[in-house]
């Protein structure tokens, strides 16, 4: 099996596109855990993507701005808002290296409920916001809908200076091209594509988590490994494929 090379900046490998959206004001915390630890988690046909032995636990924060279909214009109002997601790495048996959510808090219902029923996306309703004072930015969250109701997270970071040359670990961790997803009893994945991340280095000030927990994840062992900002990029997604 050929697995695809971590690539910061391929060429759109999908000429259709079905989604489009602006990522932005991201902050990226990882935990690496053993690949034991996740190997449940994942839909079939695909196993943890490992970088020197271990794999990693992500909790994002960010704002979607302008998701909309195809190539028209963003949705009003149900396509800007603020996400919050849980999420590990994966590999299939086509070595494709992707994400997968384990838990997506969103400010919006109706995306919600949209990527619930398309994709069995596993979405969530919450109150969420971004306050910002200088290089200081906190992302809040509580959730709603569905439970467990009333899990929150509070992360609170101080944003550093660009990154010329990101590390390995940097690429391997936001370098993502595609997500695998289980959805009416087959395992999907879905590819995207956006220009390479303009990456910041960033200091962790204050975390008070629940949504890794509730996302079926043991508490993280100590402070993460990698804490990284950007200020965003476009994204576009094509359509979803099944695993053979």
């Amino acid at each position: 099996m050929d697995i695809e090379p971590v690539d910061a900046a391929p060429a759109q490998a999908f000429s259709w596109a079905s989604l489009r959206q602006r990522w932005q004001d991201l902050t990226f915390l990882h935990w690496a855990v053993t690949p034991e630890l996740v190997a449940p988690l994942l839909p079939a046909g695909t196993r943890p993507d490992t970088l020197d032995g271990v794999t990693y636990v992500g909790l994002i924060g960010f704002r979607m701005v302008g998701l909309g279909l195809r190539r028209g214009p963003g949705v009003p109002y149900f396509g800007t808002f603020w996400e919050t997601n849980v999420r590990l790495y994966s590999i299939d048996d086509t070595g494709r290296r992707a994400v997968v959510f384990r838990s997506l808090d969103a400010s919006r219902l109706v995306p919600v409920l949209v990527a619930q029923l398309s994709l069995r996306l596993p979405y969530k309703w919450s109150a969420m916001r971004l306050d910002r004072d200088g290089d200081r930015l906190t992302y809040r969250c509580r959730r709603r809908w569905p439970g467990p109701a009333g899990a929150t997270s509070r992360i609170e970071v101080r944003v550093g200076e660009p990154i010329g040359a990101p590390t390995s670990l940097d690429h391997f961790l936001t370098a993502r091209w595609g997500l695998h997803t289980r959805a009416y009893g087959r395992t999907l994945h879905l590819p995207n594509w956006h220009p390479q991340w303009p990456l910041h280095r960033a200091e962790l000030l204050h975390l008070d988590d629940e949504l890794v927990t509730a996302a079926g994840l043991p508490p993280m062992p100590g402070p993460p490994v990698s804490v990284l900002y950007s200020p965003g990029v476009p994204v576009v997604f094509g359509t979803p494929v099944p695993l053979r």
